[in-house]
């Protein structure tokens, strides 16, 4: 059997990727489920239903109104001091109207696939992320941890191919489930906004832009189980990658949120991954500095940075080649019994 194939088998046999797909799935159809029950179709009867809605709610918005007029009138003939303030009419002319119960707001939720379906997208990239991270580092840790790379190395003594092997699999599985993933969470959504909801304007611009964040969402996802797969070479366990990526979300994502807010740093978000993590789903991020008017005299225009896709490529392509290139140096250098 070629290494290849065996890596592969190794991946999906492994209980900690099968598990994490399993949770994705469970995650997926959770959201999809409560979108499903969620969403309503606004026909006819839905339209009805809730112009019936505005008028039972502005005939009890005035039955208050009048009651609070009568009341008011009364105290005044009585001379109650605290009403004494009070005009002649006591607001009798500023009651509720129809026009201020739009039928709209009484609306049931109604998915549209068009509008909404970019936000399930961004969604489908943060829970792949984090499955990608955790079956890249238990993939290769468990093989450091157990003695199993040890045994492949004496079986096939070259280093850098080996781990390259096992590396490019890695991609190979994790780009595969995200495709299948994607397939299944896309059509289920249109689904959704076919049967249950509103399925918008479809053009082929808004397919084409479905597909590049789609794509967007899938590479961030193999950025990261690069990650994962380096972080847990170089320490040769699961925990280190798992670890640090503890380590980043507690002391970057919070204690250094807190103290740059504390000695108020102007744009202090450009500090932060999840930044750039979003900029990269949402193509471009505009961030404005109102501290900086805050002793300005007359009109004042904020300061504004502005972060695009293009600086999170650079920033996570950067990283993920410098985290893989020292997990190649790690094992070519390293004892590895």
């Amino acid at each position: 059997m070629s290494l290849v194939n065996a890596e592969r088998r190794r991946l999906f046999k492994r209980r900690s990727t099968r598990l994490m797909l399993l949770i994705a799935v469970l995650i997926f159809g959770g959201v999809v489920t409560g979108f499903t029950v969620a969403s309503h179709r606004n026909d006819a009867d839905a339209r009805a239903t809730a112009v019936q809605r505005a008028n039972e709610e502005y005939e009890r918005q005035l039955g208050f109104h009048r009651q609070f007029v009568a009341q008011c009138k009364a105290d005044k003939a009585a001379g109650v001091p605290q009403v004494k303030e009070m005009p002649e009419d006591c607001f009798e002319s500023m009651g509720p109207t129809p026009d201020s119960f739009n039928p709209e707001w009484y609306m049931p939720y109604q998915f549209n696939f068009r509008t909404d379906f970019p936000t399930m997208i961004s969604l489908f990239a943060g829970v792949m992320v984090l499955i990608a991270f955790v079956i890249g580092a238990s993939y290769v840790g468990a093989e450091w941890n157990t003695g199993g790379m040890m045994n492949l190395l004496i079986w096939r003594p070259r280093r850098i191919p080996v781990l390259l092997t096992k590396l490019g699999t890695l991609v190979g599985g994790v780009l595969a489930s995200g495709l299948g993933l994607a397939a299944a969470w896309t059509g289920a959504f249109w689904l959704i906004g076919k049967y249950d909801g509103t399925l918008g304007k479809l053009t082929a611009g808004a397919w084409r832009s479905f597909g590049l964040s789609g794509a967007r969402a899938l590479a961030l996802a193999l950025a990261f189980a690069v990650a994962g797969f380096a972080l847990a070479s170089l320490g040769r366990h699961t925990a280190m990658a798992l670890g640090v990526a503890i380590g980043v979300a507690l002391g970057s994502e919070v204690g250094l949120r807190i103290a740059l807010e504390i000695i108020r740093v102007p744009f202090s978000s450009r500090y932060f991954l999840s930044t750039y993590a979003a900029a990269w789903m949402e193509k471009t991020l505009t961030f404005e500095n109102w501290r900086a008017c805050e002793f300005a005299m007359g009109q004042c225009q904020p300061q504004k940075l502005t972060i695009t896709w293009q600086h999170s490529a650079w920033l996570f392509g950067i990283a993920t080649l410098l985290l893989a290139g020292a997990a190649l140096w790690a094992i070519r250098r390293r004892d590895v019994t």
